[in-house]
């Protein structure tokens, strides 16, 4: 059969794309290889409890007036309502370092009266920066790479507030080794401070089944469990792909959410190759633990915490298989309105090494595993004494399990470290969208499904 458009992958930006393009009577198939929807950020069931994959929180919490907001923008291109996804916000999160703390909730006065107090002769340099950050274009796709490390050091004078201002915003979308794009870190600067963090109360699950359903409804197609072996091109066109079935199925245009190296490995005429190996190495374990108690009851109300345990902030593959030296602890329950939540969660991400976790026979993995099971309830112990003897249940992700469930190499969880903001690739009518397009979190994985969508197709309308 033919499409107008076919899309590989139900990630957030392959379903935002299918809805935007379903709307303009585009014939569009959506092809997922694996029983879940959402790619990155999906859940799963365990023991009749369900986990989120990814999702610690919803960047770019909004306020519903501000029009201009890249939340409001989604949904009036997806033609959702604000209940739709039904959002809650944060109750404060922080940046925890040895010699100082940085509290932060979607209000921006409260990171700014943090930093006046912990960094006063810096304050006015940080609220220069703050203003030129605001009139900072990140939105443009013409944007080139200039390093957001030594803007950071020419804008602010106290290397531990540089340090402390990166790590929340490299682990939430860096896809570089110790450094990111000064657009992107633009972008995750205003998600994260100047606007905030929200989580539905079903978490991730409302948000994906809302897209599902409304890609449905305007009359998309969507197959799962299906995978594509080949990308079809000819003369450097793409013509359509070929499922692992030996089925093929033509398109004027394919969009790809796998990821940009990903995305090439499909394509099977050799003129198309890349030389450059781009592939991302920037992946993570996580841990998570179930509690019979909400964490508050115990006298943690954290919505989430960034740590770092040295003054300086390191942000690359570990040596070791995972580096607990600095970390992302979430508990979900610490989300405003989600009193409903008989049990709490505890959910520990670390940086690992992808190289090291491939390497493991199976029963070294299941070691690995206890091990970093192990040092995650100490790590609770350590945030909530007593808190290990409420566990009522545990598990965890590594590299493995990323690659397994996304295709991304090494669990590459931001992709390429190189973007391609305008979502072209080198053959005609192929485009990226997702991770490797550039825009970060789960509002701009939407965001860049639907600007591809936009750019590429609906512009020609």
């Amino acid at each position: 059969m033919h499409y107008d458009v076919v899309i590989i992958g139900a990630s957030m930006s392959g379903l935002a794309a299918g809805i935007r393009l379903a709307y303009y009577d585009k014939r569009v198939l959506i092809l997922e290889r694996h029983y879940a929807y959402g790619g990155l950020n999906s859940y799963y069931r365990m023991g009749g409890r369900d986990f989120d994959v990814g999702l610690h929180a919803v960047t770019n919490f909004c306020d519903p007036t501000d029009r201009k907001a890249p939340l409001s923008k989604l949904l009036r291109q997806l033609r959702l309502t604000r209940d739709d996804f039904d959002l809650r916000p944060q109750r404060y999160s922080q940046i925890s370092f040895p010699v100082e703390r940085l509290r932060f909730s979607n209000d921006f006065s409260l990171l700014e009266q943090e930093v006046a107090r912990a960094f006063p002769r810096e304050v006015d340099r940080f609220r220069r920066f703050v203003c030129e950050l605001r009139d900072y274009q990140d939105t443009d796709l013409s944007k080139s790479y200039l390093s957001a490390r030594k803007i950071l050091e020419s804008r602010l004078g106290d290397p531990l507030l540089i340090e402390m201002l990166l790590c929340p915003i490299m682990y939430y979308g860096s896809a570089q080794p110790n450094d990111m794009d000064f657009t992107q870190f633009v972008t995750m600067f205003k998600s994260l401070f100047l606007e905030g963090f929200g989580r539905p109360p079903d978490e991730v699950r409302r948000i994906i089944k809302t897209l599902v359903k409304k890609y449905r409804a305007v009359g998309g197609t969507i197959r799962m469990q299906t995978g594509v072996s080949r990308i079809d091109t000819c003369g450097g066109q793409v013509r359509g792909v070929t499922l692992d079935s030996g089925d093929r199925v033509t398109a004027d245009v394919v969009f790809s959410s796998a990821g940009y190296v990903e995305t090439m490995s499909l394509l099977h005429d050799p003129a198309s190759q890349l030389a450059a190996d781009e592939t991302g190495m920037i992946s993570f374990v996580e841990s998570i633990a179930v509690l019979d108690t909400p964490p508050a009851t115990l006298g943690y109300d954290v919505t989430i915490d960034f740590y770092n345990d040295a003054r300086t902030f390191t942000y690359a593959p570990p040596i070791e298989l995972v580096d607990s030296c600095s970390g992302v602890v979430c508990c979900p329950n610490n989300y405003q309105d989600h009193d409903h939540l008989i049990e709490g969660v505890f959910r520990v991400t670390w940086l690992a090494n992808p190289t090291a976790w491939s390497s493991l026979c199976e029963s070294d993995y299941r070691l690995a595993k206890d091990r970093c099971r192990e040092q995650c309830l100490s790590l609770l112990e350590k945030y909530i004494p007593g808190g290990r003897d409420r566990v009522v249940c545990t598990d965890m992700f590594t590299p493995r399990t990323i690659q397994r469930f996304t295709g991304h190499r090494n669990g590459a969880v931001y992709g390429s470290p190189k973007k391609r903001r305008d979502g072209c690739t080198p053959i005609r009518d192929l485009y990226i969208c997702g991770t490797d397009q550039g825009f970060l979190g789960i509002i701009g994985a939407m965001l860049s499904g639907i600007t591809v969508a936009n750019l590429h197709v609906l512009s020609r309308v």
